[in-house]
């Protein structure tokens, strides 16, 4: 199973993360003088959600265009999470049967039906020390102190498995783009090297 489900907890930075590794695969792509398919795939996501609320590039539905798509069976796995509704349409996994890794954002909320639904998906959780993601999360001003306090209480809860893969993003984030590929690299055979 070629599908790498992402997770990870507010402020591990893991949309900045994934941000610089989706350029990097642009960047090999773009300078491969054949056309040979990307190394890595980055599924698209459906949201609920505008598009200058976020800085990625997703498909924008309303909640009543979600729960159609979600009726007529568009999506390959969708979650409810933080206020939003998240899908990823079946075609976003289609380079799976092509032999390509497939990238998906996803939710630790929805983790255990992703394993259900896609069993041999490889987890990726993407984190930070405790006390990076609390200064992290008071720095943005959202929450009060205790609600961070209950966020990385929560953090307890993520039971990792031996086969799964484990990145820090509590140093600088070229640092954490360098460790990452070398893990996929190890663990998954995905070469990220520009030619």
């Amino acid at each position: 199973m070629r599908l790498i489900f992402v997770i990870g907890p507010s402020g591990a930075g893991k949309d900045s993360l994934l941000n610089c590794l989706r350029q990097d695969v642009a960047d090999i792509t773009a300078m491969s003088d054949s056309t040979p398919p990307p190394p890595l795939y980055f599924a698209k996501r459906t949201i609920t959600r505008s598009h200058d609320q976020s800085n990625e590039d997703h498909e924008v539905v309303d909640p009543s265009e979600f729960e159609s798509l979600v009726n007529s069976d568009a999506f390959a796995m969708h979650w409810f999470a933080n206020g939003l509704h998240y899908g990823v349409r079946h075609q976003e996994l289609a380079p799976m049967s092509e032999g390509t890794w497939v990238m998906v954002n996803g939710s630790r909320a929805y983790l255990e039906e992703a394993k259900r639904r896609f069993p041999g998906l490889t987890v990726l959780f993407i984190t930070a020390p405790v006390e990076v993601l609390r200064a992290r999360l008071l720095s943005r001003g959202r929450e009060n102190a205790e609600a961070i306090e209950a966020r990385l209480h929560r953090l307890q809860d993520v039971v990792l498995e031996p086969q799964d893969l484990c990145v820090s993003n509590g140093g600088s984030l070229a640092d954490s783009v360098i460790a990452l590929k070398k893990l996929l690299q190890q663990r998954t055979g995905i070469s990220l090297v520009k030619i």
